[in-house]
């Protein structure tokens, strides 16, 4: 009897990323990888052997609970699609085969172990890790901050909105792409079954989604239901969700306010152009100070760009202000400390810069954590953003 159910999903198949030690996500992706090749090779009692073993780690991996029905069904007769239970709710089988698709890919995808991220250009020695989330690919990705520069160290399957990404709109059920910090914790006390171990908030809409328009709230990062392993790479209405069992292991990574977690739709790596870039940038954040601090007003209000916002007050109103506030100076020394620097996913040539500032002056002292906006036009980065952070 030939069993020829997801042939074409394994044609391609590559068991050698998942590696002794990794991370739950990884393990389970590789045991059901394994049982699948046994599927293809017809060795069907190998395979259900497998999945046995996968499901008595992952007794609620719903996705292992059909592939065994359909190996039990095919003693019986020839089976040649995915999900052969009788009357099954067709939407469902979609989700677990999008699930399958989901997950086979990533056992396929080469680990980027050496190449660096392009969102991710500078992280400020307090943010211990940051996270990429890929959300074409189902994976988000867990970096280390190493002097500085962002080191792979792991990722994790996830689902995002149902709808997909780019969120716009309140109840659009997408997922926002963009730069994002972690502002709470909620634990499993605060919070119905339905989110899991736990969540993890994110400052959606953050500046730039406010200045496009954009709205909506919580948007989450959380667990499942505690009779569901895993759900559909598109089932949120928004948040990017993981296992609980990933969920409990990431958590020991996130800061509270410090956790960086980008949002793309597709994970792209850092090239000698982008290099250059993040220099451009540093040596313009570095000459913003300079020229603060030195008094030259002119200088200082031409890195501000045409279309600049700060709350309320548009470039205009910024420079009288300005113009102001430095007439009544006889020095100042600005100093920055702290600096992070992310490129936005959704957002050419679009950086969100975060550090903290000491600003003294004749008459003046005080500390604050600022956040900006530059933006390239023209090979010159501009602010076209400015605020506490």
């Amino acid at each position: 009897m030939r069993y020829t159910y997801f042939t074409p999903l394994l044609l391609t198949l590559c068991l050698g990323s998942a590696q002794a030690g990794d991370v739950d996500s990884r393990n389970m992706e590789a045991l059901l990888a394994k049982s699948l090749q046994a599927v293809r090779n017809n060795h069907l009692d190998t395979a259900l052997n497998d999945v046995d073993s996968l499901l008595k780690t992952y007794p609620n991996f719903k996705l292992a609970q059909l592939v065994k029905g359909d190996l039990l069904l095919a003693r019986a007769k020839p089976i040649s699609d995915f999900g052969n239970a009788p009357d099954a709710p067709r939407e469902r089988l979609d989700d677990l085969r999008d699930e399958a698709r989901a997950r086979l890919q990533r056992v396929q995808q080469q680990q980027p172990l050496t190449q660096s991220s392009r969102y991710l250009w500078q992280l400020n020695p307090q943010q211990n890790y940051a996270i990429v989330v890929d959300t074409s690919k189902s994976t988000l990705y867990l970096y280390k901050n190493v002097n500085g520069e962002a080191r792979y160290v792991e990722d994790f399957y996830i689902s995002v909105g149902k709808k997909g990404a780019d969120k716009a709109a309140e109840g659009d059920q997408k997922t926002p792409l963009g730069v994002y910090f972690i502002n709470s914790h909620l634990n499993k006390s605060q919070l119905t079954d339905f989110y899991g171990s736990g969540a993890f908030p994110l400052n959606y809409p953050n500046e730039w989604d406010k200045r496009q328009g954009r709205d909506g709230h919580g948007i989450w990062l959380h667990g499942t239901p505690s009779d569901t392993y895993s759900r559909p790479p598109l089932a949120s209405n928004g948040c990017v969700v993981l296992s609980n069992s990933d969920l409990t292991h990431l958590e020991q990574s996130l800061q509270i306010g410090l956790t960086p977690v980008i949002i793309t739709r597709n994970m792209e790596w850092s090239d000698e152009t982008d290099r250059a870039d993040r220099e451009a940038l540093l040596k313009a954040v570095e000459q913003w100070r300079s020229d603060w601090s030195s008094l030259n007003t002119d200088a200082y209000l031409t890195h501000y760009a045409t279309d600049f916002t700060s709350g309320g007050a548009n470039l205009e109103a910024w420079s009288q202000q300005k113009r102001q506030v430095n007439s009544g100076k006889s020095w100042i020394k600005v100093n920055l400390s702290n600096l992070s620097a992310f490129p936005y996913p959704s957002q050419p040539n679009l950086v969100v810069v975060s550090f903290e500032q000491d600003y003294a002056s004749n008459n003046l002292v005080n500390r604050m954590k600022k956040r900006q906006y530059w933006m390239k036009r023209d090979n010159r980065w501009q602010i076209v953003y400015e605020g506490s952070a």
